[in-house]
């Protein structure tokens, strides 16, 4: 099964310079050829990078990941969990219900470091990758 990979997880990769856990788990997806981008994960990745060169070399290292398409009906389905999580009293950013979305949708797991997750794990049918 292929796996959406969250921002916190790219943040987490470009940021270490010794690989950990996460980083070889994400280094193995890759390898494997499992890994899915969307364009929503990529800005956020590139937003806030004043410096032209460091903008320019990510956007570089990230070019080898084409974008999964984001549907209408990924929108839908965002402002649908969006909903259903906010009537359990769970809140969460317009991009993490869209990766949720983009995920059930596609039969995708969500490789991530941010705990909301599971919090959005409870009432949505969503699986996170927690490794092989």
């Amino acid at each position: 099964m292929k796996v959406l990979v969250d921002t916190s997880v790219w943040s987490l990769a470009f940021r270490r310079k010794q690989p950990d856990d996460i980083v070889e788990k994400l280094v193995d997806l890759i390898h494997a050829s499992l890994v899915v981008m969307i364009g929503p994960v990529r800005q956020e990745l590139l937003s806030g990078i004043p410096n032209n060169k460091e903008f320019n070399d990510l956007k570089s290292r990230l070019e080898h990941f084409d974008d999964l398409p984001v549907t209408t009906s990924d929108y839908e389905k965002a402002a649908e969990f969006y909903n259903i999580c906010r009537s359990c009293g769970v809140q969460g950013s317009h991009v993490d219900f869209l990766i949720c979305a983009v995920a059930a949708n596609n039969n995708l797991r969500i490789f991530t470091t941010d705990k909301d997750f599971e919090q959005y794990a409870k009432h949505l049918p969503i699986q996170i990758f927690k490794g092989r």
